[in-house]
């Protein structure tokens, strides 16, 4: 806690009640630092001051704990605004509290949320217009968060699987037409669904990278248990290493270019030769500022999958700056690998 931490002392004034130190709390905090060997100051004692007659709401990450008051009828909830205590104190502590207390009104939310790839905003919007969603009784909000965009739907009923039937409808209703957009649900992330696939499949897969400059690696290593899926991870951003390493031969880079299909293909089927793995992933381009040409402009980006039997090669074109085209290529890649994996693309 800082000198500026006043919500308890703003609420206390607000509601024209004394604060006073709760010698549970403060030495269950105490005994956290004891825990961790961490040094005790003074001013964390602050975080066992609350207005007189709260209930006090426990913190199953932190160390501070909130509080609760009533008055007029009404429940105020207060509590930390670290976003991981937030994230764990709504559901398991806030929540149940607004319940106990309104029993009446107690509904149960169902919040599900569908993430997309490869469409815009605007048209995921025209995309579901047609589907009464409003007459499902089920909200929806759009959230961009690049290189994705999210569809969120909630509903609200007393009956907690009423609720998430109106969901289940509305969902399989967009899955219908954008199905073939959508990659992960809820907490997933593109890569944890790749790392899923990989290992329910037993299959291994090497990454060889240019443009991208080792974001795949980076995002696959960023799921525990890796080691079991992923074989090696190169970026092989010089024209050298992708002659000494993979093999691209100095007839392919001078005829076709560093950033080509050919050049590509080389890459993906050079690292999972080198690395003995079931699948090889190259991508290649110019990510920017320079770099660019009438043939092949900025933003221009191969990406390629090879399996020993096949190889196949993608073309695509961003406009975006050096540091979105790294990353939409990585979430692109990573995206053919889950088609591939999923039999979606036949590997087409």
């Amino acid at each position: 806690p800082t000198a500026d931490d006043i919500t308890t002392a703003a609420v206390a004034r607000a509601f024209n009640l004394p604060l006073y130190t709760d010698e549970v709390v403060l030495n269950h905090i105490k005994a956290i630092f004891s825990r961790y060997g961490w040094k005790w100051t003074q001013n964390n004692a602050k975080q066992a001051v609350f207005p007189q007659g709260a209930q006090i709401l426990d913190n199953p990450v932190g160390t501070a704990a909130g509080f609760s008051l009533r008055t007029s009828g009404k429940v105020l909830a207060v509590i930390p605004g670290v976003p991981v205590e937030v994230k764990r104190m709504l559901p398991e502590v806030v929540l149940p509290l607004l319940r106990r207390s309104f029993p009446e009104e107690s509904q149960y939310p169902a919040v599900r949320t569908l993430k997309l790839f490869g469409l815009g905003e605007a048209a995921v919007d025209q995309a579901i217009a047609g589907i009464d969603l409003p007459g499902l009784g089920v909200g929806v909000g759009f959230y961009p968060r690049f290189p994705e965009n999210h569809i969120v739907l909630s509903a609200r009923d007393t009956v907690e699987a009423a609720a998430w039937l109106r969901v289940k409808k509305a969902e399989e209703d967009i899955h219908k037409l954008l199905g073939s957009y959508i990659f992960a649900y809820d907490e997933e992330t593109l890569e944890g669904v790749v790392a899923g696939l990989l290992r329910e499949q037993g299959r291994t897969v090497s990454v060889a990278e240019s443009c991208t400059g080792g974001l795949i690696t980076d995002r696959l290593t960023d799921i525990p248990g890796s080691s079991m899926y992923l074989e090696r991870g190169l970026v092989t951003y010089s024209n050298r290493s992708k002659t000494d390493l993979l093999g691209v031969t100095e007839d392919i880079l001078q005829k076709h270019g560093a950033v080509s299909e050919e050049t590509a293909r080389l890459m993906a089927e050079g690292v999972r030769r080198l690395a003995g793995s079931d699948l090889g992933l190259a991508t290649t381009g110019i990510a920017g500022p320079d770099g660019g040409s009438e043939a092949k402009p900025l933003g221009t980006v191969f990406i390629a999958l090879a399996d020993g039997a096949k190889t196949v090669c993608r073309e695509f074109s961003y406009r975006w700056d050096r540091r979105r085209v790294k990353i939409i290529a990585s979430q692109a890649a990573l995206l053919m690998l889950k088609r591939y994996l999923t039999g979606e693309a036949n590997h087409e």
